[in-house]
């Protein structure tokens, strides 16, 4: 007994290093082999219409999406009565004989007889419907059809988080390009200057305190430089990561349009609060678990009553001993487990207890979009006077290096202190483009504050790269005026969270 249990028990087998060498590989080859390539250079529409399409996070929602409606597809199904056909087929060595006794004198009161053949074959096709299950299996199917609206909130957030992140990462990308290709061309340059600064100190042609100033500023300013371009290479391999595209993909950015003054919502600032709370998919998601919750009692009143079976069925029987070998049948049953009344209060307990947690949670959640709305607004507001800011210290800069060219053109500058002053420029530029990075950064996540839409879902489906990307062009940057030129949003009290609607 010992041993046929230890035949049958089942021990791990954990994949050997060729399966997971080759599973490996072909998640490796399959991971983006399914887009093309970008051209010379990715604008920010590509950019966009890119992770729209092929991020595998987004894909992964649509796949989410699709099974919620695969199970709500199944749930109806479950609605129909049971069509069952059965056949069978049955022998023995002998006849299946019998004879009857008195029950009075216990005498047998006839002999040995059998209406049965030793083989034969019967069958039978019956339909039979519960009234019971029927009902529990549309309140079953509601709540799938309320999954699958939470399975399009999530991705509704996933797109507009995958925005966001397109748009920051474009923009530090785009700086860490310019950056690159102007720290390329001062640092020969750079190095020039300081090997003459040290020149001059060992030869004491100058101050020696002037010498190592000079010579300080200018490390201090390539140390800066330098960490700027560490923290923006990031960047690059972010937006490939956004755009599924090989982190080691040789690419360009092109070259796109600067801020705009002001952020053009369309909306009044007094009603930015309300907005968010019809248009966040968090607060919806709560919303739709709170009517998946509610539908939940009405599937535990269902299953405290009595079923009730119909059965109707045609039958069919090969032995050729019976007077009728071909029948119809029906029949109609009903039942009732009793514990389910027992039961029902507890249950009924912890739905009550579960819709005061989902409300709780719809509260908080509440309160966590009011916050992030003000946030947000305060956060555009900053970036934009740091950007201001920015544009005047680089135009200041650009006014001291252009002296300072003329200067050095007239031999009255030396060309250290132009180095100097060219890096600095460089370093106002790299600023400026922080600042525009930061600006653009805190517009994308005023929107998804907001919970708008940054692109309508149902175009992401079924276009093709150069389909959506001038789809991208032409409504992106239109949301603004769209959101201003629609007709204004009546002024209600907003609704419970169980009552909101997509």
């Amino acid at each position: 007994m010992t041993t046929a249990m230890v035949g049958c028990t089942v021990k791990p087998q954990p994949l050997g290093q060729a399966e997971l060498g080759a599973y490996a590989a072909d998640k490796l080859r399959r991971v983006g082999s399914d887009q093309p390539l970008p051209g010379p250079r990715i604008d920010l529409y590509e950019a966009f219409a890119r992770a729209l399409k092929y991020n595998l996070d987004q894909r992964v929602e649509i796949m989410q999406t699709a099974v919620r409606a695969r199970e709500l597809s199944f749930a109806s199904y479950s609605m129909l009565p049971n069509f069952v056909a059965n056949s069978a087929y049955a022998g023995r060595d002998n006849y299946a004989a019998s004879s009857s006794i008195s029950v009075l004198s216990q005498r047998q009161s006839l002999e040995p007889s059998y209406s049965q053949d030793k083989n034969f074959v019967f069958g039978d096709l019956s339909l039979s419907w519960n009234i019971l299950d029927f009902g529990l299996s549309y309140v079953r199917a509601r709540q799938a059809a309320d999954a699958v609206l939470i399975a399009e909130e999530t991705r509704r957030r996933v797109v507009s988080r995958i925005i966001e992140d397109v748009r920051t990462a474009y923009w530090r990308a785009l700086t860490s390009e310019r950056l690159a290709s102007r720290l390329r061309a001062l640092e020969g340059r750079t190095q020039t200057a300081i090997g003459d600064a040290r020149r001059l100190y060992a030869e004491r042609q100058t101050s020696p305190i002037t010498a190592l100033t000079y010579e300080r500023e200018l490390i201090e300013i390539r140390r800066e430089a330098q960490r700027v371009e560490a923290d923006l290479l990031v960047a690059r391999s972010q937006l490939a990561s956004l755009m599924n595209l090989p982190p080691d993909l040789p690419f360009r950015l092109a070259e796109m349009e600067g801020v705009e003054a002001g952020l053009k919502l369309g909306v009044a600032d007094s009603d930015l609060v309300r907005v968010a709370l019809e248009n966040r998919s968090e607060l919806r998601e709560v919303a739709y678990r709170q009517r998946i919750n509610s539908r939940e009692a009405t599937a535990a009143l269902l299953e405290m009553l009595p079923g009730f079976n119909v059965i109707v069925g045609a039958n069919a029987d090969s032995n050729r001993l019976l007077y009728n070998s071909n029948w119809v049948g029906w029949g109609a049953r009903a039942s009732w487990n009793l514990l389910s009344v027992f039961r029902y209060p507890e249950r009924s307990g912890l739905i009550d207890a579960q819709d005061a947690l989902l409300d709780k949670r719809a509260l908080a959640v509440t309160m966590a979009v009011m916050t992030q709305v003000h946030v947000s607004r305060i956060r555009h507001a900053l970036a934009m006077r740091e950007f201001e800011t920015a544009a005047a210290f680089r135009r200041v800069q650009r006014r001291i290096v252009g002296q300072m060219r003329a200067s050095a053109a007239a031999l009255s500058a030396s060309e250290q202190t132009l180095i100097r002053e060219e890096m600095n420029t460089l370093i106002a530029e790299v600023k400026f483009d922080l600042a525009h990075a930061a600006v653009q950064n805190a517009r994308a996540n005023v929107f998804a504050s907001l919970g708008l839409d940054s692109f309508p879902l149902a175009t992401i489906d079924g276009q093709d790269l150069e389909g959506l990307t001038q789809a991208v062009r032409t409504s992106w940057l239109g949301i603004g005026a769209v959101l201003a030129e629609a007709p204004p949003i009546p002024r209600v009290p907003v609704a419970p969270p169980l009552m909101l609607r997509r």
